[in-house]
């Protein structure tokens, strides 16, 4: 009798952890260029290796990015990103250490339900002014920038959706130039057309809706014509898992522009990445 007890406790026991190892929490996702609500369980680590790359008429630039994350508590995450730059431009084409990024994200709603996990999030994300490339003075980077932003996701077995808002203080440059705020808006669909268990390979499809609105630069109070403006994308992606390991990609594919006076409009940009969770 207890023999047979003990037989049942541990079908239990074990029937509970692969339920748990293949809900929406434990196969958590973010989106491939807007954000999520997705954090790390406390003590939790997520390495990831990223590449990005972007064209802007005779403008192109890519990037390796070292993104890590620490769980600080079950709601709660905190990391950085070190980029490595490369650019190709008229007026730049030097290579060097980009602008190391703080972050931090805190997830203060969650709801379960049977197959599906609603959850929202703030997040703030700070990018430092230590690039150690040359740069002319322009209307490019050369300030601290603090983004703050609050985001929304559902993950079911088969459907996923995403919301988000961020909006960027850029910082004045070295030449005085008052770079104008920015606000990114971002609306993300998913299906992953065969639910698996955490034990099988895990591929969801993914398709953002990204939009970024621009303010005018300023100089001294004068609004520069050539600055700030709208641009919208259409990005379709993929998130590929297999237990702790993550491939993510997508491209962000320019379907409207309105940008002031004369600048070079998005050709496109991409991104991939690998993480490892542990």
């Amino acid at each position: 009798m207890k023999g047979s007890t003990f037989k049942n406790m541990s079908m239990v026991l074990v029937t509970s952890l692969m339920t748990s190892l293949s809900s929406p929490q434990a196969l958590a996702h973010d989106p491939v260029f807007g954000i999520g609500p997705h954090v790390l369980f406390k003590d939790g680590i997520d390495i990831a290796a990223e590449v990005e790359s972007a064209k802007a008429g005779d403008g192109k630039g890519q990037a390796i990015v070292l993104d890590f994350r620490y769980g600080l508590t079950g709601d709660w995450v905190a990391g950085f990103d070190i980029p490595y730059e490369f650019k190709d431009n008229s007026t730049d084409s030097s290579n060097g250490n980009g602008d190391i990024a703080v972050f931090t994200k805190y997830r203060f709603w969650r709801k379960d339900t049977l197959g599906r996990q609603d959850s929202a999030a703030v997040m703030l994300k700070v990018i430092t002014d230590t690039a150690t490339r040359n740069e002319t003075p322009s209307l490019n980077k050369g300030a601290t920038d603090t983004i703050v932003g609050l985001t929304y996701g559902s993950e079911g077995r088969k459907w996923y959706r995403w919301a988000s808002a961020r909006y960027r203080f850029n910082g004045s440059n070295d030449a005085g130039v008052d770079r104008g705020d920015k606000i990114l808006i971002d609306f993300v669909g998913g299906i992953r057309p065969t639910p698996t268990n955490y034990l099988e390979p895990d591929t969801v499809w993914l398709l953002e809706l990204n939009g970024e609105y621009g303010q005018r630069a300023e100089i001294g109070g004068a609004e520069q014509v050539n600055s700030g403006g709208t641009e919208w994308f259409i990005s379709p992606g993929i998130f590929w898992t297999k237990r702790n390991f993550a491939i993510k990609a997508g491209i962000q594919i320019p379907v409207y522009s309105n940008l002031n006076g004369i600048q070079q409009e998005s050709d496109y940009r991409a991104k991939a990445s690998f993480e490892w969770h542990m």
